[in-house]
């Protein structure tokens, strides 16, 4: 796989989604630390599927919809208001590894 420039748009492209992936990781932080849980786990989720999207970028692949339960689950209304601690724990567990993952593709 040939390396992407610094000038290059796609480093530029890559580099936009790691950002926000890593706003919406320090966010869901923030949030946990006030026991939001619903808001916790959509952003978890949203750290992962944009640390994704930067990983697909970086492949060359055309970025598709990616979605998790949290992306929805407890976005909007619905007979579940909030994740317990729990999933919101295991919301942060599945997305650290996710994240870690593809930004330690993209680094290499």
């Amino acid at each position: 796989m040939e390396k992407f420039s610094m000038d290059d748009e796609p480093y530029q492209e890559i580099q936009n989604w790691l950002f926000k992936s890593q706003r919406d990781l320090e966010s869901a932080k923030v949030l946990l630390e006030h026991q939001f849980f619903d808001a916790v786990v959509y952003h978890y989720q949203q750290s992962a599927e944009k640390a994704l999207k930067a990983y697909l970028v970086y492949q060359q692949v055309t970025l598709a919809e990616v979605l998790s339960p949290y992306a929805t689950e407890f976005r909007y209304p619905s007979d579940i208001v909030e994740p317990d601690i729990s999933e919101a724990e295991q919301a942060w567990t599945m997305t650290e590894a996710e994240t870690a993952t593809r930004i330690s593709r993209v680094a290499a």
